[in-house]
């Protein structure tokens, strides 16, 4: 785990987003942490240059959900990146490593499949402390970082 806040950037060496279209498929498990990340990452994605208007979001029901929806999303949206947001935190059972894993392997495929890329922005925490401390607290937010990655993917898959 980070031990310091990674959500700095310098504005300076990230491209302009003016021209892209984001998609932001968001889980509403975990809504307090969750909302937090995707706060953190429209507000950096408006920061950098895009418009609120070129910012599409969906929700879906879990993390689980976040593959198919990104899927549909750049099936039927015209979108240069989309960022995927959800939050699992370990339990007593195994479903933790079931969801993470499946999760992960869902995105690596989109990610192969099509021409769209998709930013893994899914906390796999063992604790809720630790979630609220990387969707903006004391470790920053996950969600600037990945609406960062999104603008340089968009930048890359258009150059």
């Amino acid at each position: 785990m980070a031990t310091s806040n990674l959500s700095y950037y310098d504005q300076t060496t990230i491209p302009n987003a003016k021209f892209f279209r984001f998609g932001i498929v968001v889980s509403e498990w975990n809504p307090e942490i969750t909302q937090g990340l995707l706060k953190g990452a429209i507000e950096t994605l408006v920061a950098c240059g895009t418009t609120v208007e070129n910012i599409i979001t969906w929700n879906v029901p879990g993390s689980f959900e976040l593959v198919f929806g990104c899927k549909k999303m750049i099936q039927s949206q015209k979108i240069d990146a989309v960022i995927a947001i959800g939050n699992v935190i370990q339990g007593e059972t195994k479903h933790f490593d079931f969801v993470c894993d499946g999760v992960t392997q869902g995105i690596i495929d989109l990610n192969i499949k099509y021409d769209v890329p998709v930013i893994f922005c899914v906390l796999t925490d063992n604790t809720k402390q630790q979630s609220i401390d990387r969707s903006g607290g004391k470790l920053g937010n996950k969600g600037v970082e990945c609406a960062i990655a999104a603008i340089k993917m968009a930048a890359l898959g258009n150059s």
